[in-house]
């Protein structure tokens, strides 16, 4: 067979490209400080072919890029209009206006009753949630409608449809203090965080202002801080006494300084929603005899869940639990949709469950090798993640394709956008044209995502492991490698 001339130089054309990318993705992987990491990078044109990888098929830590796996399979399994249901329950009978039983608060997971944004587009009609108490005011006002002016038993959080583990097993003690390592329950509010105002004191020597919001009475904040001079270091930090709500403050805040705000986590989010809903009845005018608890015993108000609720709110639709994922990164919302999934999909919502939904999800429908991957949480917070850039390759390319990618992609950060890549990319040849997925954890910088090309779309995955450059060196050297990909 004579092969026509044109394409013998297309092929020579295309091999010529192609080591030509190579040559150039090896020269800045293998200049120095940066040969000295562990880099994992796939590189796939529209059809799945290999266009460039180093140690592709090895298994890295992915940090935050295990987000897309979690949003991928949310995405695709999820009904996107569906929403889960909050529920008031009566323990016992409404007499003359008043509940001789427990008020018990059901949870099904729903992680939206806080502030926050769904969409690029803030100025968007419903794009955003203001009052972390609207769903809660609802529900009251519900019973108010019904009659019911006094509560004689207790308030109780009732988190069983989840089940009791809520933070992880691998997650770090410290982490556990903060709003991204918050507890997973079927019981939500406000992130499950507080968050905590400081600012210097009036005087050098003062103690440091502290305030909480929400403030509900039921944490105990102790100010041990004092105010620095000025110019000198910020050391405040925050700690707790473990298995507690005893909280402390510690260190200086220079008396120049403007301030700031941490967002600590509870201990207890079935119980610090009911403490929420608690102080809305009180609001109100519907009085609470009892105390406020929780539980995470499936058995004990089972009787009262039987019957028809006394007050029902829903959630923002599962569409919308993909964005934060995806675009802020927030761990808390990923954890809720892994248990989720768990819970609609396998035996328990649970992040065994869950892994076990993604495990089968990633081999049956996506067809990656299962030695490509070992998921452990649904955030990345685990140094336990591992994934190859190819199996994140395969994921992106996968969902790409899917009905339901438009869903997936309004949360993907875009560069020059609302998001994590809000800076990258910015006056270069691929502003506007990145669509990709941050990661970063301690010695890990990780980006996987898309190159949208006038004519192609390239799927990448870039992980950085083991290195000691930190974030600030990290960053520019995997944008470098992305600028060099997109080039025609």
């Amino acid at each position: 067979m004579v092969i026509p001339a044109a394409l013998l130089l297309f092929g020579m054309a295309s091999g010529a490209v192609a080591q030509n990318l190579t040559k150039r993705l090896d020269a800045r992987l293998d200049r120095p400080p940066f040969s000295r990491q562990i880099w994992g990078v796939a590189l796939l044109d529209e059809k799945g072919k290999l266009l460039y990888g180093r140690n592709a098929d090895r298994m890295f830590m992915p940090a935050s890029n295990t987000k897309i796996i979690v949003s991928a399979v949310a995405a695709a399994l999820l009904p996107l209009d569906g929403t889960v249901r909050t529920s008031l329950y009566a323990a016992g009978p409404v007499v003359d206006g008043v509940l001789r039983g427990d008020l018990v608060l059901y949870g099904r997971g729903d992680p939206t009753m806080g502030r926050r944004c769904y969409a690029v587009d803030t100025t968007a009609a419903g794009a955003c949630d203001t009052d972390p108490f609207a769903r809660l005011r609802v529900l009251v006002d519900t019973l108010r409608a019904r009659g019911i002016r006094a509560v004689a038993g207790d308030v109780v959080g009732d988190g069983s449809y989840f089940d009791a583990a809520l933070v992880h097993p691998e997650w770090e003690s410290y982490d556990l203090n903060w709003w991204y390592a918050a507890p997973v329950a079927a019981l939500g509010f406000n992130d499950n965080s507080v968050d905590i105002a400081y600012a210097p004191g009036a005087v050098e020597g003062a103690p440091v202002r502290l305030s909480m919001v929400p403030d509900f009475g039921n944490l105990f904040l102790e100010n041990r801080t004092r105010t620095g001079p000025a110019g000198s270091r910020m050391t405040i930090d925050f700690f707790r006494v473990t298995g507690t709500e005893r909280l402390w403050a510690e260190g200086e805040v220079p008396v120049s300084s403007r301030g700031g705000t941490e967002y600590f986590a509870v201990s207890d989010p079935n119980l610090f929603t009911a403490v929420a809903l608690r102080s809305v009845l009180a609001e109100a005018g519907i009085a609470v005899l009892g105390t406020s608890r929780s539980t995470t015993d499936s058995m004990l108000f089972a009787g009262a869940r039987a019957a028809a609720p006394l007050a029902e709110v829903e959630s923002r639709p599962f569409r919308d639990w993909i964005f934060p994922v995806l675009n802020t990164s927030q761990n808390w919302f990923a954890e809720m949709l892994l248990k989720q999934l768990g819970k609609r999909f396998g035996k328990a919502g649970s992040w065994e469950e869950g892994r076990i939904v993604e495990r089968r999800f990633l081999i049956d429908s996506v067809g990656i090798d299962s030695t490509q991957f070992a998921i452990s949480d649904g955030s990345g917070l685990s140094s336990s993640n591992l994934v190859s850039p190819a199996a994140f390759a395969r994921v992106l390319q996968f969902i790409r394709r899917h009905p339901r990618y438009t869903t997936f992609a309004a949360g993907l950060p875009q560069s020059g956008q609302t998001g994590s890549l809000r800076t990258r990319f910015v006056g270069t040849a691929l502003d506007g044209r990145v669509r990709a997925k941050t990661g970063s954890i301690n010695r890990v910088n990780t980006l996987s995502g898309y190159i949208e090309q006038p004519t192609r779309i390239l799927t990448f995955s870039v992980q950085a492991n083991h290195h000691t450059m930190g974030s600030r060196g990290m960053i520019p050297q995997i944008d470098s490698l992305v600028l060099e990909m997109g080039r025609k």
